[in-house]
């Protein structure tokens, strides 16, 4: 058994656990809306709305964290390309993502408390992202395993600081139209009169590498306010697909959440309403700092604004 296959059967056997063995969670169903979204290679502003499903537990050695997305984009963001018209489709792109964490408290699982200063325990976290995506350019396929070793920080609420290593590998696939053939055959080699250029090229598998992670979950003072979110730094991943170079990427989303309950005399940690923003530099580790030209071949390979998204959001939760 090679070590992806036994990150993959680690994160099951916690899920599992934590399932069956809870001994606390929290579950919720929750929608946010902003007008901002940005993707590479497009540089339009995206208007994009999002159902989540959110579960976090704790069990005995540790603790389970399990998110899924949908992501419904508007048409400047397309779902794909009318042929042999070469235009965008009305329709907006559609997307699921994926993310399970389990982390295990080296503190429970030894018996051992590991607390010294303002660290309150050291556990080793692993788990997998994965996501498809029907959009006009790359359709996304990502699958992702993560492990590494994360500090929870002594603070009210939570602070995890973590040092992750990535194993990230996609298969996407597209029909690409250009303004010409010659541009096609010129930008990727192909030969369609209609300047189409088919992009499969099965999975591939970006070089392994790290990022520091942080995430929190605080209340202020004694508002019925909460203060959450994470923050990535991620190395460059190698040569992406098509032989170019990707950067380091930075990715915040922190979110303020009032408690309705708690103002309205109602129950507590129910209705959430608030605010949400997401800053992401270099976006999917696309270089931003070039302008994004689908009319020249120079610009068709830069991702252009769209790999920089700042993006403020209204999300609405319900916990349950």
């Amino acid at each position: 058994m090679n070590k992806l296959h036994l990150l993959v059967l680690l994160a099951g056997v916690g899920l599992a656990t934590g399932a069956t063995a809870a001994d606390w969670s929290d579950t919720s169903f929750g929608w946010r809306y902003g007008s901002q979204f940005a993707e590479p290679f497009n540089n339009e502003d995206i208007s994009k709305n999002i159902f989540d499903f959110h579960h976090v537990s704790g069990w005995k050695y540790g603790s389970n964290f399990f998110n899924v997305d949908l992501l419904i984009s508007d048409q400047k963001d397309p779902a794909g390309w009318s042929l042999p018209a070469n235009q965008p489709q009305n329709s907006g792109a559609q997307e699921a993502y994926v993310v399970y964490r389990n982390t295990v408290s080296l503190s429970k699982a030894f018996g051992t408390p590991l607390k010294w200063g303002y660290i309150r325990d050291v556990s080793i976290q692993g788990g997998f992202d994965w996501n498809t995506k029907k959009d006009a350019g790359y359709n996304s396929r990502k699958q992702m395993l993560v492990i590494g070793p994360v500090l929870s920080v002594d603070v009210p609420g939570f602070l995890d600081v973590g040092v992750l290593e990535f194993y990230e590998s996609n298969a996407p696939y597209s029909e690409i139209p250009f303004p010409s053939a010659a541009l096609c055959a010129q930008a990727f080699g192909c030969s369609s009169a209609s300047g189409v250029a088919p992009n499969a090229n099965g999975r591939y598998h970006y070089t392994p590498h790290p990022a520091l992670s942080l995430a929190w979950g605080v209340p202020i003072s004694d508002l019925p306010l909460s203060f959450s979110g994470y923050a990535l730094w991620i190395a460059s991943k190698g040569k992406n697909e098509f032989g170019g170079d990707t950067v380091a990427e930075t990715h915040i989303d922190m979110k303020l959440m009032l408690d309705v309950g708690k103002v309205t005399g109602g129950s507590l940690n129910g209705l959430q309403v608030g605010l949400e923003y997401e800053y992401w530099q270099n976006k999917f580790g696309n270089d931003a700092s070039h302008p994004y030209d689908p009319t020249s071949f120079a610009g068709v390979f830069n991702a252009g604004k769209g790999a920089f998204a700042h993006t403020p959001m209204i999300r609405v939760d319900y916990h349950f």
